[in-house]
């Protein structure tokens, strides 16, 4: 995107913020870089640079806007639609394995020296992995910075810093700021309901509708792990240094996100994880005019566009609960799903509602003795071989994975058909172009539609809609009136 000049000054001075987060625009006269839709008057042309990250801009000397604050637009989309090196490496360092682990821990998940990684990322990004960690800190700093009263040593520590002196020059090189006179600058905090809960707002390409979203993560709740509460959706993350609970409320222009963390040097990867989940870094208006070419489903999308496909914060978690969902309805996976927990799950404390537990870890899991398992003798073995992979690594589900070879693996495990694979492809994987063509739901809207309801020939149909059949799936769910559908009340 970012070497098209001519799309990226129209969409500059259009201030289209379609393009936010798609590149940023570096400003030489002012020596500052702004996100597309700054509301700023726009620069002449020839004072524009147009480069494709945040991190890139601050490593060619830019300070960020202190109007548009173009390191709270919202992420590529290009991360969560592709599966190549690059996709991978940006899901992962946003996951905080750079902090946690370093470029040589990077490089060797991703299977790639640690030379062919950093080559590539400078190569299509402008920046490598430490910078580009480097930025994500700063955002997490400035985020700590303005939305707690914790002192400034615990942030630079809580943001991934290895000083405070680091810190320090960071955010004034960054910021065109010290941090005392960021936290001046922003609005008075209001202490939550919980100590120690930090309130922020999740940005998104609009539109975004929530039925959908927040109505199937609801519906398929996990009682003690997930809840609906107040119009809020909660549940329980098992994070890299501890645990946290988040409240996620959907609002017209952001999602309400409250976070409250047992460490936190897990706000980056905590804020990461939702984001992922809510699918808010998606591109709903390329996908819904794709979409659209089809007379069939242009008015499903027309009556309701912007539809996320509800994910996961944590993967394996949800390939366990699509085995316990084979087969059964909505209630009864629920029900699996809570036994487990209440078994094998680690307690955690919720002064503000209902949650009790983590969802079990595939280590966890695998000890668990099959024969405690309510569920068929053929589903036993299902579950005890999944987890079982998951545990020993075999099978590896997280932000790392390569689409193709986990489908493939996954499709040799017992009991592991196109739907299961599809389904954690879509959900847990994020593949944007997974399908369903075998889903009852799928086929019964597409008969009532007039779409070709025989597996194959719905799959040749579909092929007008990649990349994006996942999203097509929601609209095609969204014809049911099913709970999954329908913003909680």
């Amino acid at each position: 995107m970012h070497t098209d000049t001519e799309r990226c000054v129209r969409a500059v001075q259009s201030k289209d913020a379609r393009f936010d987060g798609w590149f940023f625009t570096a400003v030489v006269t002012t020596g500052i870089y702004c996100r597309p839709s700054c509301p700023v008057v726009p620069p002449k042309p020839e004072n524009m640079r147009f480069l494709p990250s945040a991190a890139a801009c601050q490593q060619a000397g830019f300070r960020a806007c202190k109007r548009c604050r173009p390191d709270t637009s919202p992420g590529s989309p290009e991360w969560n639609q592709r599966a190549d090196l690059v996709a991978r490496a940006m899901r992962l360092i946003a996951d905080g394995v750079v902090d946690r682990e370093g470029v040589p821990g990077l490089a060797a998940r991703l299977g790639y020296s640690t030379r062919q990684v950093e080559r590539q990322l400078l190569a299509e990004l402008g920046a490598g992995p430490l910078a580009l960690a480097r930025a994500q800190r700063a955002q997490a700093a400035r985020l700590l910075i303005e939305t707690t009263p914790l002192p400034m040593a615990d942030i630079a520590f809580a943001a991934g810093f290895a000083s405070i002196r680091t810190f320090n020059d960071t955010v004034r090189e960054v910021f065109a700021l010290a941090p005392t006179d960021l936290r001046s600058r922003a609005p008075r905090i209001t202490p939550g309901n919980t100590a120690g809960a930090l309130t922020l707002r999740l940005p998104f390409r609009a539109p975004l509708n929530p039925d959908n979203l927040f109505g199937h993560l609801a519906a398929t709740a996990v009682p003690g792990v997930e809840e609906w509460r107040d119009g809020a959706y909660r549940r329980t993350l098992r994070l890299p240094y501890g645990h946290g609970i988040v409240n996620l409320t959907p609002q017209p222009d952001h999602i309400g996100c409250r976070l409250t963390l047992s460490d936190l040097r897990d706000l980056t990867v905590a804020i990461s994880r939702c984001r992922r989940m809510l699918d808010l870094d998606a591109d709903p208006v390329a996908i819904d005019d794709q979409l659209r070419t089809d007379p069939l489903l242009a008015p499903l999308v027309d009556k309701a566009p912007g539809r996320r496909v509800p994910r996961t914060v944590d993967e394996a978690e949800f390939a366990v609960r699509a085995v316990l969902g084979q087969q059964v309805s909505t209630a009864a996976a629920r029900t699996h799903a809570a036994r487990l927990v209440t078994a094998h799950g680690e307690r955690i404390d919720d002064p503000e509602g209902g949650l009790t537990h983590l969802f079990p870890s595939p280590e966890a899991l695998a000890s668990v003795d099959p024969e405690s398992l309510a569920m068929p003798r053929t589903r036993r073995t299902t579950f005890t071989t999944l987890v079982g992979r998951l545990a020993d690594g075999e099978v590896r589900l997280g932000p790392d994975s390569d689409w193709p070879e986990t489908r493939a693996r996954l499709l040799t495990l017992p009991g592991f058909g196109p739907w299961t694979v599809d389904v954690i492809a879509m959900r847990a994987l994020g593949d944007p172009d997974a399908f369903l063509p075998t889903d009852l739901g799928i086929r019964r809207a597409a008969q009532e539609l007039g779409l070709p309801s025989t597996p194959a020939a719905l799959t040749a149909r579909a092929a007008a809609w990649r990349p994006w059949r996942a999203y097509a799936v929601q609209y095609l769910w969204a014809t049911d009136s099913h709970p999954i559908n329908f913003l909680p009340v």
